[in-house]
């Protein structure tokens, strides 16, 4: 998904949801408005809080991408149908100069 597609979801408050897949520091230096930090190993467990709903869509981003893909897999095996990466990940977010909070 690209960023400004995704940026246009998140403003209409639809039922997306951004799982950042970053170690804690990245997460803390400034992420996705209202994203779920849910780094890998958290999922990998089935430690980070999801969704019940697996029909939610999930838009995944990590700092460059394989991280993203790994959690991308992780998802699917518990169940989750609609997940999709971020184009660009969190470095084309800031590289387009869209919000980020910390």
């Amino acid at each position: 998904m690209h960023a400004q597609e995704l940026l246009k979801r998140l403003s209409l408050k639809n039922d997306t949801i951004v799982l950042d897949v970053r170690s804690g520091m990245e997460f803390n230096s400034g992420h996705i408005p209202g994203a779920i930090h849910a780094p890998n190993l958290k999922l990998l467990f089935n430690m980070a809080k999801l969704p019940e709903d697996k029909t939610t869509e999930l838009v995944i981003t990590c700092e460059h991408g394989p991280r993203a893909q790994m959690a991308q897999g992780v998802l699917s095996m518990y169940g989750y149908k609609n997940t999709t990466l971020l184009e660009g990940h969190m470095s084309g977010w800031r590289r387009a100069g869209l919000k980020i909070e910390k």
